[in-house]
């Protein structure tokens, strides 16, 4: 039985994964490096900032320490405050879907995105107050595909319940491959949305185009 759902933010409520990549590409540049459209979708789309940089610099050749890599972060950040106020998406069906969910199940994000951004746009969007738990990047100490960030998001959720929620009884919703595979080692069903990958690269237990198809009776399907 369907009990919970846990979202992924960026590529599934915010569509920012094009301006997460240009400022990757920008700060990347400014360090010497080159990152094209091509590697971005096939390695390090599903990763946080943290896990992105030190893979393309050891993909380079080139290491980091903690302090380098915060800065990078710290950079990148600052570019996205700049640049995001502007160009603000909303997924379609999001602001339909997220408070007709809230009514009736607890909510939370687990994104790889800094905390910072997700409550920034969230309040933007109206939807803030949908959602009981934001599991981000500060909360955990190892991005995606490793299942940490939902593990957490389930046990945040958990400390708000009179009645304890099973990774069992719990949807995550995921746009990515690392994604995917973060919520199943959880012990956790999906559903992916194709907004960052054709549905024949994405293994989940349901597979949308948009989130403006999906009602609860779908989503409880996925649980008989």
């Amino acid at each position: 039985m369907l009990k919970a759902v846990i979202f992924d933010f960026n590529g599934v409520l915010v569509d920012d994964e094009p301006i997460h990549f240009e400022l990757f590409r920008k700060v990347l540049a400014e360090e010497g490096l080159t990152l094209t459209k091509e590697a971005y979708v096939a390695k390090y789309m599903g990763m946080d900032d943290r896990g992105c940089f030190r893979a393309v610099f050891e993909d380079n050749g080139r290491g980091l320490d903690d302090a380098q890599v915060a800065q990078l972060i710290r950079r990148k950040a600052a570019y996205y405050r700049d640049t995001i106020a502007e160009r603000i998406v909303i997924f379609p069906g999001v602001k339909r879907l997220v408070p007709e969910l809230a009514a009736r199940f607890p909510l939370a994000v687990a994104s790889g995105a800094l905390r910072a951004e997700i409550e920034m746009i969230l309040q933007v969007a109206g939807l803030k107050d949908c959602f009981q738990v934001i599991a981000s990047a500060e909360d955990v100490d190892h991005g995606k595909p490793h299942p940490e960030v939902f593990i957490k998001a389930l046990r945040g959720l958990n400390e708000k319940q009179r009645d304890p929620i099973r990774a069992s009884e719990c949807l995550v919703i995921e746009d990515t491959k690392d994604g995917l595979t973060a919520a199943h080692r959880a012990g956790i069903k999906c559903l992916a949305v194709t907004n960052s990958y054709p549905a024949a690269e994405l293994e989940a237990e349901a597979v949308v185009d948009s989130l403006e198809k999906v009602t609860i009776p779908f989503l409880e399907t996925i649980f008989k």
